[in-house]
């Protein structure tokens, strides 16, 4: 047996144990489905993964998958992770003008000293 022939046919195995795999995820996710009663609670994690992968698969193979939210939620989440991803708040401090160090700091606050007379 040639190399190539083998190749294809670890590829082929490897390719219906991953099918495989899937199908029984997608059912053990409709019977898991099935018995809760009411809306699904994501956070704002899993709502990012979900949105990570959706938009990995794309949203025609999403349409097929998907069944906690439609594709075109789920691609919303992925725009909003990159949106937070990207929105320079790492970079930002709090507003207004930096605190100041130091014994500088202990005078600073605009009030005069006791027995001053001013």
């Amino acid at each position: 047996m040639d190399w190539a022939r083998m190749l294809a046919y670890v590829t082929g195995t490897v390719d219906q144990e991953l099918l495989a795999r899937n199908e029984y995820l997608a059912a053990e996710n409709r019977i898991m489905k099935a018995q809760l009663k009411g809306r699904l609670k994501l956070s704002e994690a899993e709502r990012g993964a979900l949105g990570e992968i959706g938009h990995r698969l794309g949203r025609k193979a999403l349409a097929e998958v998907a069944s906690v939210a439609r594709p075109d939620t789920i691609l919303v989440w992925y725009r909003k992770l990159i949106a937070r991803k990207f929105d320079g708040s790492k970079a930002r401090s709090g507003p207004g003008r930096p605190r100041m160090r130091g014994r500088a700091a202990d005078h600073s606050h605009g009030q005069r000293e006791p027995g001053l007379g001013l």
